[in-house]
């Protein structure tokens, strides 16, 4: 069964057409990266899976039942929700915000210690929260959202105000519901070190699909280049004869090539068989690549067999 299913959602807002036919799946213990720039889309599509907002046209299932229905809100205590701007009552203290949530969700008190520690913020679980941080906020914002063990987890901008050690800790977390069996669906503008902790990407552009998929096949749409970034003590003329192709010098003193997926092994085997070489590294297409890619092209491209949705159609070696 489909955790949550979009089938050619339309919303329109007067006059305004925000979603445009749009079809999303997401399964068991499944993580999709939902991305797109501000006004795409994005919040309008979590709303709708809350059952905040109804489409107006096409249809919108969350555990096979429509979010919009009244006899839905028994499975509303399998849905965790982090919103962009989280807000809180300011004189409480972090532990009475999540012992207040904890009552509205039916949680044991002893749950909210647990994630206190969980969050990195037991040692401030007693002051206000008007005197939190906006990164101390966001973190208490997510262990509300997973105060009850959601099985299916919505997150909206969830690493912003958040620094670089908070945000891996946070992924962690997202990583370890994730095999626990939780759906999690991720709204966000900050891509790098996302991609390794998402199964699919949904890019979002005006209300229309460009891209959907694995990482992996959206590498096979594009066709962009891999680069090979190697360092050593060679002729450099000789090896450029070999490679038949650019070797860029960088500036540490390494050298890259840029090739094609199908160019890759032949390349690698060329560089291992040279004397001199100390060093290789291989660096695929980034996840803000791809959303580049797929954002700047007008042109169209057909989904993996398995997301049989048309999206975005991209003509085979367009930046080769």
């Amino acid at each position: 069964m489909e955790v949550v299913q979009l089938n050619s959602v339309k919303k329109n807002f007067d006059t305004l057409s925000v979603l445009k036919g749009l079809d999303l799946s997401l399964t068991k213990g499944e993580v999709l990266g939902l991305f797109g720039h501000n006004g795409a889309g994005k919040t309008t599509v979590i709303k709708m899976i809350l059952g905040l907002l109804e489409p107006s046209s096409g249809e919108v299932k969350v555990f096979d039942q429509n979010p919009c229905n009244a006899d839905f809100s028994h499975h509303r205590y399998h849905l965790g929700f982090l919103p962009e701007n989280v807000s809180f009552y300011p004189q409480l203290s972090g532990l009475e915000v999540l012992q207040f949530f904890a009552k509205l969700k039916k949680v044991s008190q002893t749950r909210c210690i647990e994630l206190l520690h969980q969050v990195g913020l037991y040692e401030a679980r007693s002051r206000k929260v008007k005197h939190y941080s906006k990164g101390m906020k966001q973190r208490l914002g997510l262990a509300q959202a997973i105060l009850s063990e959601p099985s299916l987890l919505l997150l909206d901008e969830p690493t912003v105000g958040l620094d670089p050690i908070a945000t891996q800790d946070f992924y962690q977390i997202t990583d370890e519901l994730r095999q626990k069996g939780c759906s999690i669906i991720l709204c966000s503008h900050v891509l790098p070190g996302v991609e390794k902790h998402i199964d699919k990407a949904a890019i979002l552009s005006q209300g229309e699909l460009r891209a959907y998929g694995s990482i992996k096949e959206l590498r096979k749409q594009t066709h962009l280049k891999t680069q090979i970034t190697f360092s050593g003590y060679f002729e450099l003329e000789a090896l450029k004869q070999k490679l038949d192709r650019v070797i860029d010098t960088n500036k540490e003193g390494s050298f890259t090539v840029e090739v094609h997926s199908h160019e890759k092994v032949d390349t690698l085997k060329i560089l291992m068989m040279q004397p001199g070489i100390l060093d290789l590294d291989t660096k695929p297409p980034s996840l803000e690549q791809l959303y580049r890619f797929f954002i700047e092209n007008d042109q169209t491209i057909t989904a993996s067999p398995q997301n049989t949705k048309t999206v975005t159609n991209i003509q085979a070696g367009a930046l080769s």
